[in-house]
């Protein structure tokens, strides 16, 4: 049967410092043309800059500030009789991840004046505390979905 196989992701070896892979993957989400090695060094000076602020141990506010920033349910357009209609949809695990460090670095990239290391650090604050740019995406993105409760039954298949 066409689209019966699941294919196999890849398994991400953990960083080296902190033997995660959430944070390997913020590396790689964080990584541009290849530069690896620099996207490990502003990671890690953010994380323990955020850690610092915090007075909080470096993993579990990488961990804390993901799971505050995922999304639970999103919306999705869907045909229905010639109309289109925002969906609510559960979100799978990794998609959920995947949301969340994509929102935490685009808030950091949007600040500007500043570093990096430093923007990164502040958005992984802000997302600790559940504020901040990154968490209002999550909730705007809740609100959607809210609002199109009435469309619920459309989302079995």
């Amino acid at each position: 049967m066409r689209g019966s196989h699941k294919a196999n992701r890849p398994l991400l070896d953990p960083d080296p410092k902190f033997g995660s892979i959430t944070v390997a993957k913020l590396i790689n989400y964080l990584m541009k043309n290849g530069k690896k090695e620099v996207a490990r060094k502003i990671a890690y000076a953010a994380i323990e800059q955020a850690a610092e602020k915090l007075s909080a141990d470096p993993l579990d506010v990488v961990e804390t500030a993901i799971k505050n920033i995922s999304p639970v349910i999103e919306v999705r357009g869907r045909r229905v009789g010639g109309a289109n209609l925002q969906v609510p949809i559960e979100v799978s695990r990794t998609r959920r991840l995947m949301l969340a460090m994509r929102w935490l670095l685009a808030a950091a990239r949007s600040a500007k004046g500043r570093p990096m290391a430093e923007k990164l650090a502040k958005e992984l604050v802000d997302a600790y505390n559940n504020e901040g740019t990154a968490v209002k995406k999550k909730e705007e993105t809740h609100r959607m979905a809210e609002a199109n409760r009435a469309f619920a039954h459309f989302a079995r298949y």
